[in-house]
């Protein structure tokens, strides 16, 4: 089969593949690459995830591009579906469908000294590429715990992120596992369906109310006359939220109180049962673990056909769960929503770098990465939402945009000065690393008292979050400097 050489290949068509294509064409002027998608259709995590209740649990006029604000959200916090249809927009009218190779899964993708280019195997064919920029994400493969007896289950098994539409869940006796922000999406959905329903929690997540509200037609009608009002409200969003970072950096302080004795009132509103009520009490200090919002959670829980299960699960039987006590729980579904491989995204395994190590080889006692956008001994590569860059207070959107930027920024500087490869120095990512993990050890998430998916247990660092503000991150993306990296000019290839 002919190989397709393209001068950049985008790995992903959910909000970061969209976003590096749309700063390429709009601002580089650069049509000369392809948006490689394994799925047939974009979206990324708002693709996969349609199970019972999908939502965002950001504000939707912050959950969006800042260049492309959606005057018809329907909520304040958008529903599933609806963000679907908005990056579908998105892809559109940003020019990208052309540039899409959907169907289009990358099984290998090794770098090539000799010619200073990427050789991509795919499902739809090979391409070499003189630059990668990998927007897979990663919330992309679904974590399923290692419980004995598991595939001896006599029942139907599934994951949250791979919602099976076909089984019908009236009238079954469901177990879920997990209580993360899927699980306290669709347990309320579900729950008044079934005939029984299990809940196996690990661990109380903190919840606070969840402040959604239809949308008027006046004030949507408002944000298509006058795009301004939309923006600023965004603009007012972005630094309430902003605001809101101090219960989660550094020790206690008055928003980590008035937060916590938010959720608490939260709690005690919503469940009268005190030992129900003890049981959904968090143990460990808040922002540790990712806050979650409901209304409907805790009402679900104190369902008659609903019980929380606190006991470890020790094995799986063919009719059911075994639990650290002794006690058989029947099951005959078992819907699992425990979350993702976040600390070793899978497409780590087939990114094979200078020295012939992939990208998890590297990353196997844990991941690093300087700015989250490129590692030491993988040339012209950069990674969208790579590790330290998630946040645990605002929109994973700026961020996308800011690391956009960032890799664009360095493709034109590459253009313009003939350089044909670019490496970050290991001593340049080293220091870098050891100014965020400094960052990060009086954090909430380092130091409140609990795991989370934050950390890479591999080696107990806090490897998925930025430690910091928003601003900051913006201002440190807004170029790419050349100083740390190693480059290779041109002519010097071959």
């Amino acid at each position: 089969m002919e190989t397709t050489h393209v001068r950049i290949a985008v790995i992903g068509a959910g909000f970061s593949g969209l976003a590096t294509g749309h700063r390429l064409r709009r601002h580089a002027g650069i049509e000369d690459f392809v948006i490689l998608e394994a799925a047939h259709d974009v979206g990324g995590t708002w693709r996969d995830n349609t199970y019972p209740g999908a939502a965002c649990d950001v504000p939707s006029n912050l959950y969006c591009f800042s260049y492309a604000p959606n005057p018809t959200w329907s909520h304040s916090f958008s529903p599933g579906p609806e963000i679907q249809a908005y990056l579908r927009r998105c892809a559109r009218d940003f020019g990208l469908l052309p540039h899409l190779r959907l169907g289009h899964e990358v099984e290998a993708a090794r770098w090539d000294h000799d010619t200073a280019r990427w050789r991509l195997t795919t499902s739809g064919g090979p391409y070499t590429a003189e630059v990668v920029i990998a927007g897979a994400g990663p919330l992309t493969e679904p974590a399923l715990p290692r419980l004995p007896g598991l595939d001896d289950f006599g029942g139907h098994v599934f994951h949250s992120a791979r919602w099976d539409h076909d089984h019908d869940l009236t009238g079954k006796h469901v177990a879920v596992v997990g209580t993360g922000a899927s699980s306290i999406q669709f347990v309320p959905r579900i729950q008044p369906h079934v005939s029984r329903l299990d809940l196996y929690q690990r661990t109380a997540p903190w919840i606070l109310p969840r402040n959604d509200r239809p949308l008027p037609e006046w004030q949507r009608g408002l944000y298509r006359r006058l795009p301004a009002a939309q923006r600023a409200v965004r603009l007012g969003l972005y630094w309430q939220r902003e605001a809101t970072l101090g219960a989660f950096l550094g020790p206690r302080d008055f928003a980590t109180g008035v937060a916590t004795k938010q959720a608490l009132a939260h709690l005690r509103g919503q469940v009268e049962d005190p030992e129900l009520r003890a049981r959904l009490t968090p143990d460990y200090r808040f922002g540790c673990k990712r806050v979650l919002l409901s209304n409907d959670y805790y009402p679900a829980l104190t369902r008659p056909n609903v019980e929380v299960v606190t006991s470890a699960i020790r094995a799986i039987r063919p009719g059911g769960i075994v639990t650290a006590d002794g006690t058989e729980h029947k099951a005959d579904t078992i819907v699992f929503g425990t979350g993702f491989q976040a600390a070793q995204p899978p497409i780590a395994r087939v990114v094979t770098g200078r020295d012939g190590r992939t990208l998890s080889e590297v990353w196997s006692t844990g991941m690093a990465a300087h700015q989250g956008a490129m590692v030491a001994g993988f040339p012209n590569l950069f990674l969208v939402i790579g590790p330290g860059t998630g946040l645990g207070h605002s929109s994973m959107t700026v961020v996308i945009e800011a690391q956009a930027r960032y890799a664009v920024d360095a493709v034109r500087q590459m253009h313009e000065h003939d350089i044909a490869e670019v490496e970050v120095l290991p001593g340049t990512q080293d220091a870098y690393n050891a100014w965020l993990d400094e960052r990060m050890r009086h954090t909430v998430w380092s130091a409140g008292g609990c795991t989370s998916w934050y950390m890479d247990e591999r080696n107990g660092r806090i490897t998925a979050l930025w430690p910091g503000s928003l601003s900051r991150f913006r201002r440190m993306n807004r170029r790419f400097s050349p100083a740390g990296h190693r480059a290779r000019r041109r002519d010097r290839v071959g």
